[in-house]
């Protein structure tokens, strides 16, 4: 029997037999969540699936994590909304698993269960000082001026010195910096969150650092990213003439990858520039700073507790292999003074009760999708019905589209194994999960409880000539969906 046909029959099976449905969950409404689901629905006519998420509102980092200077990513939103309104999926907030329901809880409940929840927390230095006050990580800041209800009452530090230092130069840190260094006026058209705003609007940085290990080759950014940030009015870029001398080591990398040869012709270009242009002393100053690594971070001698500065390390590069070089320190150090610093070094995921976990590399262990509990020799034991996607399967790497491919291999492992037979028994699904959830007084916030924030936050938008005034508290993002 063909492949094709297998799946046929097993859709047609789960679509015909009624007394039993397949019970699909997918904790997360991120891009992998949502596509997933997407994959799940076409593929399986009898397929229903529930989508939750711990968050009263869903599209995850679509909503709380691209830059409020690039709507056009977030037009993702009108096809996940799409696939939420179909007649087979649900769309349920509010809920949290691991407080109001437990995996073991959500396994007894659906033939499939789905981790697509992401990455909450954020990769440690480990180095001396970074619990000052005055760091932070990238993704709290993010979610500070995207107006996530958890960050909403954070208050960074923007009014002390002029200057802020961003650890890591990947497309993170250029959007953190492009939010500290571009003009207020632009932003004020924009959804980010009227606090941050305001925050912005009184900022005293004017000069932003952004700080990395290897050299302009290396740069963990993409092109895009690169030629908007140095787009922006009145800013000055620089660099250190030392910083662009390449080497054949080097030269090597840049053969091999156009985009890495391009990235560097940007910055090359960029410090062209700035050598020609006159300083304005009220001008901003976007800083890249290579080869340079972070030893530890200074106390203030005036503000105990709080950060004054970081001690760097100088590095050189070293080759590894083929074509990669390495950052190795050389015992020489410098301070650069600062009253804030936010680590764009990655995000990091963390595991839940009854999930096996790899805590060095921050992910589920998978085998294209299917949840791996132990491995001996080749062999790997999965768990029956247990599956990830998205950072939680990968790492905290890709574009939203990286996703897409994410959530076809996992539901491609999704139907092999429904086509092995391997669920034959009947699950309560959403009634189940309904009756639960009730049980424990979980305010739980369907769809239609999202599109009356969804309508609320628009309507205050449009009084402030904005796209949308996000709501930024758990309350009145509850309140707006219960109304």
């Amino acid at each position: 029997m063909s492949r094709y046909l297998a799946r046929y029959m097993v859709s047609r099976y789960f679509s015909s037999a009624s007394s039993r449905p397949l019970h699909v969950c997918i904790v997360g409404s991120g891009p992998a969540g949502f596509y997933t689901a997407d994959k799940v629905l076409k593929a399986h006519e009898g397929a229903h699936v529930d989508i939750i998420d711990r968050l009263p509102t869903p599209f995850g980092l679509v909503r709380s994590g691209v830059a409020p200077d690039h709507p056009e990513t977030k037009i993702a939103i009108n096809q996940f909304s799409r696939v939420a309104q179909h007649e087979r999926c649900s769309f349920i907030g509010n809920v949290k698993l691991g407080s109001d329901l437990s995996l073991s809880e959500l396994r007894d409940l659906y033939h499939v269960v789905v981790l697509a929840y992401g990455a909450e927390s954020d990769k440690d230095l480990g180095i001396p000082g970074e619990s000052l006050s005055g760091i932070y990580s990238a993704r709290e800041f993010v979610w500070w001026y995207n107006g996530h209800p958890d960050y909403s009452s954070l208050k960074p530090d923007l009014k002390t010195s002029d200057s802020a230092v961003i650890l890591g130069q990947g497309n993170v840190a250029l959007d953190v910096a492009r939010i500290l260094l571009r003009p207020t006026t632009e932003l004020a058209s924009t959804d980010i969150a009227t606090h941050a705003l305001s925050a912005l609007k009184e900022s005293s940085i004017r000069k932003v650092y952004l700080i990395g290990r290897r050299g302009p080759v290396q740069a963990a950014l993409t092109a895009k990213e690169l030629r908007e940030v140095l787009g922006i009015k009145n800013l000055h870029i620089r660099i250190k003439q030392t910083d662009l001398s390449v080497t054949p080591a080097d030269e090597e990398e840049m053969k091999t990858s156009r985009a890495r040869k391009r990235i560097y012709e940007l910055l090359s270009k960029a410090a062209a520039a700035a050598k020609t242009s006159e300083a304005d002393p009220d001008q901003r100053e976007l800083h890249f700073v290579f080869f340079r690594q972070p030893d530890q971070f200074l106390e203030s001698d005036e503000r105990k507790g709080h950060v004054s500065g970081v001690n760097l390390q100088k590095t050189i590069l070293e080759s590894v292999g083929t074509g990669k070089q390495i950052a190795v320190g050389t015992g020489e150090f410098e301070d650069l003074n600062c009253s804030m610093v936010l680590k764009a070094i990655g995000y990091k995921s963390v595991p839940v009760n009854g999930l096996p976990f790899d805590h060095k590399k921050g992910v589920v262990p998978n085998v294209k999708g299917r949840v791996v509990s132990h491995t001996s020799g080749d062999i790997s034991q999965t768990e029956p019905g247990l599956y990830v996607c998205g950072w939680l399967k990968r790492g905290p790497v890709g574009i939203i589209a990286t996703n897409l491919y994410c959530a076809e291999e996992t539901v491609g492992s999704i139907s092999e194994d429904i086509e092995e037979g391997v669920w034959k028994s009947s699950k309560a699904g959403s009634k189940g999960l309904m009756q639960l959830l009730e049980k424990r007084k979980v305010k739980k916030v369907e769809f239609s409880g999202w599109e009356k924030i969804d309508a609320k936050e628009k309507q205050m938008g449009i009084e402030r000539n904005k796209p949308r005034e996000k709501l930024v508290t758990w309350e009145d993002l509850l309140a707006a969906a219960a109304n």
